[in-house]
């Protein structure tokens, strides 16, 4: 599909240029982002190595332990490759002191809570880093709701959002990106022997050629289907897509005022200067 086939000399350009950009016009030199071990973090790291200079990108690698040893490695993989800062911070002691709690909750709460542990901790080294915290969820993820709010779907800036989980294995391998992480069955390692395709279950490459024609495109349903694709596969992201609309929205404020905030008062970030 020509849609999804990436122009990734453009495209590094333009997302080198988006993140050295941003986070420079709100006055700092610095970002700060999870390293998880997974081809998303990777590029990114990768992309901010380029805008920023290694030396103002901090990587965090949070393993819990259940974590596959092998995500670690390759995030060490991936910080050594690009020479930006690494560090380790193990989230086990303070996710089981919550639990302690709550022995009986399922798979879905933990991996929630260690999502929102890791970002915790992301935020507070941006404080302590003055540094800005980038995103590593793509846009096959945000569109289908794969994510946890407030968890790996928060940041201050993501320059891989826009991009199709396809799009970003391109970008990856143009930017030189290790070979054992591109290779590799893409997981959000929550639980022992979890992937992202069989529990979604269906690969990337099938949702993202489905996508890009719903999304981008716009084509109808009576259309994908003429396309050739399934139509219990359509209903199903498309339901997907609806059910996590709220994902991808800040909070509803109500609106009181002439002037409500995101509805009404959208300056640009830089307005005033």
């Amino acid at each position: 599909m020509a849609g999804l086939i990436a122009n990734t000399e453009l495209l590094r350009k333009l997302l080198v240029g988006f993140v050295r950009d941003e986070v420079h016009k709100v006055g700092v030199t610095d970002a700060v982002l999870g390293l998880s071990g997974g081809i998303d973090s990777a590029l990114v790291a990768f992309i901010a190595a380029e805008a920023l200079g290694p030396d103002h990108v901090h990587a965090i690698c949070m393993p819990y332990k259940t974590s596959n040893p092998e995500s670690e490695t390759h995030a060490r993989l991936v910080a050594e490759a690009c020479g930006i800062n690494y560090s380790v911070v193990p989230i086990t002691a303070m996710v089981d002191a919550y639990f302690q709690m709550f022995p009986d909750a399922d798979n879905m709460r933990r991996g929630n809570k260690m999502a929102r542990e890791r970002m915790t901790i992301l935020f507070d080294h941006s404080a302590l880093l003055r540094g800005l915290v980038l995103g590593t969820s793509n846009k096959t993820e945000l569109l289908l709701g794969y994510g946890t709010l407030y968890g790996d779907m928060a940041s201050a800036l993501n320059p891989i959002g826009d991009l199709y989980k396809s799009q970003v294995w391109q970008l990856s391998e143009a930017m030189g990106v290790p070979a054992a992480v591109i290779e590799k069955k893409p997981s959000a390692d929550l639980w022992a022997g979890q992937t992202d395709e069989e529990e979604l279950g269906f690969t990337y490459r099938e949702a993202d050629e489905l996508l890009y024609r719903m999304v981008d495109l716009r084509l109808t349903r009576q259309e994908l289907l003429s396309a050739g694709f399934d139509g219990q596969f359509v209903d199903s992201l498309y339901q997907k897509i609806r059910n996590s609309h709220f994902k991808r929205r800040l909070p509803v404020i109500a609106k009181v005022s002439n002037r409500t905030i995101d509805r009404d008062f959208r300056y640009a970030r830089d307005w005033g200067k």
